[in-house]
């Protein structure tokens, strides 16, 4: 219901907070939707080049299914630091049945597409989505997944996004930096408050 009429919702969220700010808060609304669209547009086509590439390599090492664990190295890689590391369990099972060699071959296959990854494809296609520190990412999946379970880790990061957003927009933006101009406005109105004590006390003299 929520998703199918989402604006009585919306507007119902503005409302609660006072009518100055209104505008404001549809503001960081529309930022917070911008964010997670490119966050998932950005880890659609991340899943599937990660999910070719671990194709094209399990098939390279003839590991048995290598379709089924392309597709759920590309799935796992929706969830961030943990999703990677269990996607290479199933292959390296499978490898187990075939040839000793083949565990090692298919851990440093995914470590190869982590780095990757890594250092390639986020950077190059993930341009649009909110920056997120991987010590926060991590927490917020470990934390989420322990209170809401397996749902809570798909939805910790876009959580988190809608969090950083608000925090930078309102915390930062609105208040800090605000903060520090009226900080500045008040220390030259005291300055020039004694300035123009002591002229008149020196006209006073005269």
């Amino acid at each position: 219901m929520l998703l199918a009429n989402p604006s009585p919702y919306r507007q119902g969220f503005i409302m609660l907070f006072p009518a100055f700010y209104r505008r404001r808060v549809d503001d960081i609304l529309n930022k917070c939707a911008v964010s997670l669209t490119g966050w998932i547009k950005g880890t659609l086509l991340t899943m599937l080049v990660i999910a070719t590439l671990s194709y094209v390599g399990l098939l390279i090492l003839g590991i048995p299914l290598p379709l089924v664990n392309a597709i759920l190295a590309g799935l796992l890689e929706f969830i961030p630091n943990v999703g990677p590391t269990l996607s290479v369990i199933p292959p390296a099972l499978l490898a187990l049945n075939e040839e000793p060699w083949k565990i090692a071959a298919v851990i440093a296959l995914y470590f190869g597409i982590q780095q990757v990854e890594s250092l390639v494809i986020v950077p190059l296609v993930m341009k649009s989505q909110a920056s997120l520190l991987p010590a926060v990412t991590l927490v917020a999946v470990v934390f989420f997944g322990s209170f809401f379970g397996f749902l809570g880790v798909f939805l910790a990061v876009p959580l988190v996004i809608v969090f950083q957003t608000w925090i930078k927009e309102v915390l930062v933006e609105d208040v800090l930096n605000n903060w520090q101009e009226n900080k500045k406005d008040n220390q030259e109105q005291e300055v020039l408050a004694v300035v123009n004590g002591k002229s008149e006390s020196s006209v006073e003299k005269i």
